[in-house]
């Protein structure tokens, strides 16, 4: 075997993109490889923020895994190993985390948090479980081998996540401490609306400033500027469907924020002629919602529940199910709509220290 550095040599990018389409199915590859080309490029709009030192694994000229081991100029004691892909094999994953933690020893770090995609903004977390269902729109997919691959190269996990996975909500469904919750913080002044599609700019403008605060405590957080955020969540404007977004105001001042996305499992990230007319027609008329951010500002306690209360009341409108994507242990998140919750994907974020 051998381990490759390269920059931006057109047959290794070939090479890097090649592999998932070798390892997963058409239904289960949620790599979009223009997205990836512009980062190993440093064309990314986020790409100003880190550095990247991209690698391969041949064995006998056939490229059998892959890594980028990502530095952030701030964070002198930690860098990240993300983009990693790699054939079921025991050899080479050996192979690739030695060489890994080697170069990064070199570099003198003292810890590597993985799997991270260059960026929070971006990818991140090891999906664990539940490898009998497609891939939702937004998850964080892979084999299900790599968590193994993980914990027998000296990673251990250091955050856990999950996505909750509720049934259908119909008519019948009622909640009486969740409406008299939504009905005191309408008392209060609180508004919680639907926007309309030209306040889309407007909404990703207010929800930067709420994200940066409430995410500032995640291990893999770094701030980014309003702009970078602007052009990179600008994608979303072209899969919501605004029924399930919600703004929350108080004294005309945005203080909460759910975005609510059809599911389109991985159609988002091959786009061609007919998976643009799936989208077309998914975002009209959705089958199931994935909710990845939900959130309130810090000095407004509750109001997360009254915000999950309306949503729950546009699932109740349209029969339909929902996945809350990407939850952190701890974050009180967990326990909205609990008693709907009829399974749970798990996901992990890993790290190993280096001597």
């Amino acid at each position: 075997m051998k381990l490759i550095e390269f920059t931006n040599e057109e047959n290794y990018i070939k090479d890097f993109l090649k592999l998932p389409k070798k390892l997963y199915s058409k239904k289960t590859n949620i790599e979009d490889s223009n997205t990836i080309k512009s980062f190993l490029l440093d064309k990314h709009p986020l790409s100003k923020y880190f550095k990247l030192n991209k690698y391969l694994v041949y064995k006998e000229d056939t490229v059998v895994a892959r890594f980028v081991i990502t530095e952030y100029p701030d964070d002198k004691d930690t860098c990240f190993i993300g983009f990693f892909e790699c054939i079921n094999d025991n050899n080479v994953s050996k192979f690739l985390f030695d060489e890994a933690y080697n170069i990064c020893k070199k570099k003198k770090y003292k810890k590597i948090i993985g799997p991270v995609d260059a960026s929070f903004w971006n990818k991140y977390r090891l999906k664990i479980n539940l490898f009998d269902k497609l891939p939702y729109t937004g998850e964080p997919y892979n084999k299900d081998y790599y968590y193994k691959m993980f914990l027998n190269n000296n990673y251990k996990v250091y955050e856990h996540y999950v996505s909750n996975i509720f049934e259908k909500v119909d008519e019948t469904y009622h909640n009486d401490k969740f409406t008299e919750h939504f009905n005191e913080f309408k008392k209060l002044g609180y508004e919680i609306i639907k926007p309309k599609d030209k306040d889309f700019d407007k909404c990703i403008e207010e929800i930067y400033y709420l994200i940066m605060d409430l995410y500032s405590d995640f291990p893999t957080f770094k701030k980014i500027d309003k702009d970078d955020f602007i052009e990179v969540f600008s994608s979303y404007k072209k899969i919501v469907n605004m029924n399930m977004i919600r703004m929350a105001y108080f004294k005309e001042k945005a203080v909460g924020f759910c975005i609510s996305i059809p599911n389109y499992h991985n159609k988002v990230y091959h786009l061609n002629p007919l998976n643009i007319l799936s989208i077309i027609w998914n975002r009209k008329h959705p089958k199931e919602y994935i909710m990845p951010y939900l959130g309130a500002d810090r000095n407004h306690k509750g109001l997360g529940k009254a915000i999950a209360f309306s949503i729950a009341e546009e699932l109740k409108k349209n029969n339909l199910p929902s996945i809350n994507a990407l939850i952190r242990d701890g974050n009180i998140n967990l326990k909205y709509g609990e008693d709907k919750i009829t399974n749970q994907y798990e996901y992990v974020l890993l790290e190993r220290n280096i001597k």
